[in-house]
């Protein structure tokens, strides 16, 4: 750590709107007193920017204007100003086609909102799923102080006794419907059961698993991810960020001081030592775009491959956010990550403090929950990277939430062009596949879908539901959701809307899957690949315009983040011309 603290105190960029005389300075501050606040508020100390996902239509933000509330608390409380402003809302539940596809919109958002506003740092709340990479990518981009706060999961669901988790008891619950083991009013019950409080999905999906990248990023404070939304310790720590944010600005400490490559090191072991989702995979190397550090997928093998799986949480294992963080939370791992050797020490964090002095002294409550590392729920539970002629620039699998008697396998492919003839064909009883087979889906990548929608789990057949069998190994060039399990192999790159050799698969094709040894092998000649590559045609035809033509030019491949190739970078905080 060789962060230095700015000379306090000085002046401030929210001075050259507030700090004058001059017609523009008028204007700036007499509009802004229209709401109330007081004239010495403007004397130059610090503004705050709260930048909140709060939606309605985001059901897991939906609680973040409370959140909101004690964040000013603590920013006045330190002596600074705070300012709350929206940005789009990237609610994974209700978004069509993807909430994906809106990630760089709403990141877009961020950054400008923070660059063209008095703001000397930033509050990030955040919860479902893109609004947390989403935020942490603009703010980035900006690089004022920021600091981010999660708005915390769901308390545990229960039906009958038994845990429900979200979105995982969904994938489960919906195949046994196809197998017939369960009826419509119990499905309908359990529903209620799953969500029945406010916050993000329960399980280590995407939300706490990025609520969890961004703890171990150092962007948040220090037990940040897995505090539960309705507990009052939420909005304990909405409230001390809330002071901490004065703090930063003070000392100017920046997303580019905290965002190292030690940083995305630690990030990337935390993830596998939570079983957490391979969306994670995307939206790091994403942040990391924007501050410069080249992560790539073998960063994600290479610093992810001897890392123990020690959360047992849903979908990989058995419990809930609540009991991890009652057990302790993601203090406790990354302690055992440092104590393993496999933790960067040294690394910044927002608190001012290294990465292992704010949780050397965090106690384990429950080791059934947080495993010791001789005991691990998989022994390598990083993320997979898979390459091969089926995936020549990568594809990933979840080791931890795989099948392990799967994770070496030949079998022939069935075939789904796109995600319409996979539900037109998938509850055929004629359908010619059985456990054996290869479920091979195609077009549901960046451009593909549009967006990259979480279709990558595909469910199983009802003719082999029936059997008793519940994962076959399943490819395709989409994500699945961070709640979802199975052999299931993701984001493969190319993406078949790019050419990608996914687009040329067969039915019939022998296909190989040896994780062991990340190869990922379509058993057909390359003269015959060349063949019907040069043969092929591009089904996707570009949207005429709006955001969606800007999207299908601009987005890039899953293997870099999937970013937009003109968002790449910090374009700074420059204040910019006056307005009048």
């Amino acid at each position: 750590m060789t962060f230095q603290p700015a000379a306090w105190p000085r002046k401030l960029r929210s001075q050259e709107w507030f700090g004058g005389d001059s017609r523009d300075h008028i204007y700036h501050r007499s509009w802004m007193k229209n709401q109330g606040l007081p004239a010495d508020l403007f004397d130059g100390r610090p503004v705050i920017g709260i930048c909140n996902t709060w939606s309605q239509l985001t059901p897991c933000n939906a609680h973040l204007r409370d959140l909101a509330e004690r964040v000013k608390h603590g920013i006045y409380e330190a002596g600074g100003l705070p300012l709350e402003f929206p940005v789009f809302s990237t609610g994974e539940s209700a978004l069509r086609p993807t909430a994906m596809m809106y990630r760089n919109l709403a990141a877009m958002d961020v950054e400008e909102a923070i660059r063209a506003n008095p703001l000397d740092g930033v509050v990030l709340l955040c919860g479902c799923d893109k609004t947390t990479p989403a935020l942490l990518m603009g703010a980035a981009s900006v690089d004022l102080p920021a600091i981010m706060v999660s708005g915390g999961p769901m308390m545990n669901g229960w039906f009958r006794g038994e845990r429900v988790g979200s979105g995982t008891a969904l994938w489960q619950m919906s195949e046994d419907i196809k197998a017939g083991k369960m009826s419509r009013e119990d499905f309908l019950e359990a529903e209620q059961a799953m969500s029945r409080s406010p916050g993000s999905c329960n399980t280590m999906g995407t939300a706490s698993s990025m609520a969890s990248m961004v703890e171990a990023l150092g962007m948040a404070l220090s037990g940040n991810a897995a505090i539960p939304a309705v507990d009052s310790r939420r909005r304990v720590m909405s409230h001390v960020t809330g002071r901490r944010i004065v703090q930063m600005v003070k000392d100017d400490l920046k997303p580019s001081d905290v965002l190292t490559r030690e940083a995305f090191q630690n990030a990337i072991r935390t993830n596998g030592a939570i079983g957490g989702s391979t969306n994670a995979v995307i939206h790091l190397m994403a942040i990391a775009g924007r501050v410069g550090i080249d992560l790539t997928l073998d960063d994600w093998d290479t610093f992810g491959r001897d890392v123990p799986t020690i959360v047992n949480l849903m979908p990989s294992g058995k419990y809930l956010m609540e009991e991890f963080f009652y057990a302790g939370g993601l203090p406790v791992v990354i302690k055992r990550l440092g104590e393993a050797g496999l933790l960067n020490r040294d690394a910044l964090t927002v608190s001012g403090d290294t990465a292992w002095d704010q949780v050397k002294d965090a106690v384990n409550h429950n080791e059934d929950v947080i495993r010791p590392a001789g005991e691990p729920l998989a022994k390598q539970g990083g993320i997979a990277v898979l390459r091969g002629n089926l995936a020549p620039k990568g594809a990933v699998l979840k080791p931890s939430a795989a099948s392990p008697h799967l994770l070496t396998h030949r079998g022939r492919a069935v075939v789904f062009e796109d995600i319409d003839d996979y539900k037109a064909r998938i509850n055929d009883d004629d359908l010619d596949i059985d456990e054996t087979c290869v479920m091979v889906l195609k077009m549901c990548g960046p451009r593909g879908y549009p967006g990259m929608s979480e279709v990558g789990n595909m469910g199983l057949p009802p003719k082999v539901l029936k059997k008793g069998i519940t994962d076959m190994v399943r490819i395709s060039d989409a994500r699945m959701s961070g709640t979802a399990y199975g052999t299931v192999i993701l984001h493969t790159s190319p993406e078949a809307a790019a050419g990608g050799p996914l687009a040329i698969v067969q039915n019939g094709d022998m296909i190989e899957l040896d994780m062991p040894n990340r190869r990922l092998h379509l058993d057909v000649p390359d003269a015959e690949i060349a063949r019907r590559l040069a043969a092929w045609e591009n089904p996707v035809v570009p949207p005429a315009s709006g955001y969606a033509r800007l999207f299908h030019d601009h987005v890039q491949g899953a293997d870099t983040g999937a970013d937009f190739d003109f968002l790449v970078g910090c374009r700074g905080n420059a204040v910019p011309r006056d307005s009048h």
